[in-house]
């Protein structure tokens, strides 16, 4: 009877035993299951290539200072102007060939004198117009950066020497016909800015 008894306990301890373990099993199977499930709702890389918004962390920019990212497999610049960079762009409408950016892409939001949506934070696809070289961001005046003396701060394609000022856009008689792109893009917060989708209320 005493062995009967042992027995029975063996068998209900195995049992429990192997409920707990069938369900813990089972649960981390499902887990299993569920994470690439999860994943594959994620924007994958070949999509972010392909149009998916990029998301751009602004909050430690000092004014004069830029960052760079990619969307769509161009290269994106989000610069942080200071006063003195936007009070040079009314005195360029003269000296730039599309000063109000008539024949120029950019968002219906971003089209106005600076080219943004926030005057002092400006984003553009960074292509010059002309063959679809990276032009570098020569923003100080003067010749410091190996510019001419008389060098407002701007960018400079340095394949053929195309030049733009601080909105991208283009000086006149250059190579480049157009102002550089401004792609869609819209801010989450005060610090990141979402590169590739518009602004909700747009």
């Amino acid at each position: 009877m005493a062995d009967e008894k042992d027995h029975n306990k063996v068998n209900k301890d195995k049992r429990r035993f192997l409920v707990a373990a069938t369900g813990t099993c089972g649960g981390l199977a499902c887990v299993g299951a569920a994470v690439p499930f999860v994943s594959s709702m994620l924007p994958s890389e070949r999509a972010k290539a392909a149009g998916a918004p990029v998301e751009v962390d602004i909050g430690g920019l000092q004014p004069g200072q830029y960052v760079r990212t990619a969307w769509r497999g161009q290269p994106v610049i989000v610069l942080k102007r200071t006063q003195e960079m936007l009070a040079t762009l009314p005195k360029m409408d003269a000296e730039v060939s599309d000063p109000k950016s008539d024949k120029s892409e950019q968002p219906s939001y971003c089209k106005n004198e600076h080219r943004s949506i926030k005057p002092e934070i400006f984003v553009w696809v960074d292509i010059c117009t002309h063959l679809g070289c990276s032009p570098e961001v020569k923003q100080d005046k003067g010749s410091d950066q190996g510019m001419p003396a008389n060098w407002p701060g701007g960018l400079l394609c340095p394949c053929h020497g195309s030049h733009y000022d601080l909105a991208a856009r283009v000086w006149k008689d250059q190579p480049a016909p157009l102002n550089m792109a401004i792609p869609p893009y819209r801010f989450v917060s005060d610090t990141v800015i979402r590169v590739g989708e518009d602004p909700k209320k747009a």
